[in-house]
């Protein structure tokens, strides 16, 4: 996805700023990681709050194939579909994503 339709994207949550990673792009607000561009697929920063949310609104946990042929499962998840079509629904999942990075960021 290119820079202007992520910043788009993000406009309810306020300012972000986008850096190349993992061949991919990682999506900061206020110097927190809220989210990942991974293959055009943007994914959502979540934890053990807000992930039952995500999981409830059909969103998809990334994961991985690890060294043991195990899943890895990571703290991003797909963005609700219904946000796409819905700035505000759009904003309520990026807050919670910025408050995943907020939570995460107190606990290190």
């Amino acid at each position: 996805m290119d820079n202007a339709a992520i910043e788009e994207m993000f406009e309810g949550l306020g300012a972000v700023s986008i850096r190349r990673m993992f061949g991919g792009k990682g999506i900061y607000h206020q110097g927190l990681i809220v989210a990942i561009d991974l293959r055009d697929d943007i994914m959502l920063k979540a934890d053990v709050v807000s992930a039952p949310d995500f999981a409830a609104a059909g969103a998809k946990q990334w994961a991985y194939e690890g060294k043991t042929g195990k899943p890895v499962l990571m703290p991003y998840w797909s963005v609700p579909e219904d946000a796409f079509d819905d700035p505000d629904e759009m904003r309520r999942w990026t807050q919670l994503a910025y408050a995943a990075a907020m939570r995460t960021k107190e606990t290190k």
